[in-house]
């Protein structure tokens, strides 16, 4: 009958803490992590996210990714194929998820221990139970709750920025790999003209009609055209290794991947800049981050001002002594709470310490909402002046250099010039129009950046553009 009695009298108060325990503790799902991260870049990355558990969902991963093979990947098909292919994403999002779970945890107290002794002394015999759980943990769950939130908050932005700079790498990585396809293609052109141009040199110069100092200046064009040519080559085979690698292809996928022979068109029209003013706001991830880390770091500094002093611990019992000798048994009950005295350490340090953490949090948002501005500021001007630039060489630069290729055609036909002012002519033809490729691929890569930067990760926005010259290499014809 004692014994039901005190299992009546402890298993009230116990189921009461439980369920206040179980009702204030944080939770995160994988579900909800990856929702988020889905949720923050829909109208970033224009496509979702999943993390693949099981052979099946690796299977479907797998279909999604030879279906967007099947045809030539534009910019917005590599993203949609690193989303649904690549491993590092897939890594991304299970790392999110620990994070996520891990922060949760520390909004959770520690289990109670439950001890158990047995002591004989003679013929008495004494049996000892002890439950004990952090009472001071309990008394600041809630604040514990409100910690782990932000923690929770912090690792899935941080997931979502993380994601977000993939996407950026791997738009950036689609705009060199094309371009760097496109100018192989005029670079072939280019030694082709030098080759034909030195071969002619060289026979003339056998009878007598070209002087060697001529045939010389056509030889290292020549010279110089190959090594273009080889570099061009390898500056494809890297940027497309690079894209490989971003999307996270395999080898078989690899031999699948085909690229459009061109870059897209320039837009009509460069982004207003009110428009960007209008969609750069406090939502951007940066702000935000630096936001839930002050958040965090001041509730954990008003959390540290109690636990820094102290700690207190309640242990319930229940013994049990038995005396052989007289045949009489007793069962003592109670309590006992344990006290952490600051005599030692009265937690200035602690405290000291979340006080600077906190100050630092601060002011890194206030340096984060300051920089935001001047990344922005910077992101539009590289893009702005990207596209005044390609604009400059599709409409002015290559069409002039058209009516120069006409009017020397022209002058050709009427046997003004000759055959090698004509070819050193049709060489400067295609380095304007690698020029305006490269002006091109600038614009791009700046348009990505820009992008990155108004969702709140700003990225490199350093330009870099060549420009033509006219080639010397047929000069003094």
């Amino acid at each position: 009958m004692k014994r039901v009695t005190y299992l009546s009298h402890i298993r009230l108060p116990l189921s009461i803490i439980a369920v206040a325990i179980l009702a204030g503790c944080a939770s995160v799902s994988f579900e909800q992590n990856v929702g988020r991260v889905n949720e923050e870049v829909a109208g970033f990355a224009e496509g979702k996210l999943t993390l693949a558990r099981t052979n099946e969902e690796r299977t479907q991963r797998a279909q999604a990714a030879a279906t967007l093979l099947k045809a030539p990947v534009g910019q917005k098909e590599a993203v949609q194929l690193a989303l649904v292919n690549s491993p590092a994403l897939q890594g991304l999002l299970a790392q999110g998820w620990a994070e996520s779970a891990d922060a949760a945890q520390n909004g959770r107290i520690s289990n109670p221990v439950f001890s158990f002794e047995r002591l004989v002394a003679g013929d008495e015999l004494e049996l000892g139970r002890a439950l004990s759980f952090g009472l001071l943990d309990i008394l600041t769950l809630p604040a514990r709750k409100g910690i782990a939130e932000r923690r929770i908050e912090q690792a899935q932005l941080r997931l979502t920025s993380e994601v977000v700079d993939h996407v950026t790498r791997v738009r950036q990585a689609w705009v060199r790999a094309v371009a760097a396809k496109q100018t192989l293609n005029y670079a072939h052109q280019v030694f082709e003209s030098a080759e034909a141009s030195a071969e002619l040199a060289r026979r003339m110069q056998s009878v007598g009609n070209f002087n060697r100092l001529s045939r010389a200046r056509e030889q290292a064009f020549y010279a110089d055209s190959a090594s273009r040519l080889a570099t061009a080559q390898h500056v494809t085979n890297a940027t497309r290794e690079e894209l490989i690698r971003l999307l996270g292809l395999d080898e078989a996928q690899a031999g699948l991947l085909q690229l459009p022979e061109r870059l897209p068109d320039l837009p009509k029209q460069a982004l207003d800049p009110g428009e960007i003013g209008a969609t750069a706001t406090k939502t951007r991830l940066d702000i935000r981050l630096a936001q839930a880390a002050l958040d965090g770091a001041s509730r954990a500094q008003g959390l540290g001002k109690i636990t820094s002093v102290t700690d207190i611990e309640l242990t319930a019992r229940r013994n049990t002594k038995i005396d052989n000798s007289t045949g009489t048994r007793s069962d003592p009950r109670g309590y006992e709470i344990g006290v952490r005295l600051p005599i030692f350490d009265w937690g200035g340090m602690q405290r000291d310490a979340w006080n600077a953490r906190t100050l630092a949090a601060a002011n890194q948002l206030e340096a984060t909402i300051r920089t935001a501005g001047s990344n922005l500021r910077e992101s539009y001007s590289a893009y702005r002046t990207a596209h005044e630039i390609a604009r400059h060489h599709r409409e002015e630069v290559i069409p002039v250099r058209k009516v120069i290729s006409e009017e020397n055609q022209l002058r050709y036909n009427g046997m003004i010039i000759g055959i090698f002012e004509l070819i050193a002519d049709a060489r400067d033809q295609v380095n304007t129009v690698i020029a305006a490729i490269n002006a091109e691929q600038q614009f791009w890569l700046a348009d990505a950046a820009l992008q990155a930067a108004l969702i709140g990760r700003p990225t490199n926005t350093s330009l870099s553009v060549t420009t033509s010259t006219p080639n010397a290499g047929g000069a003094g014809h």
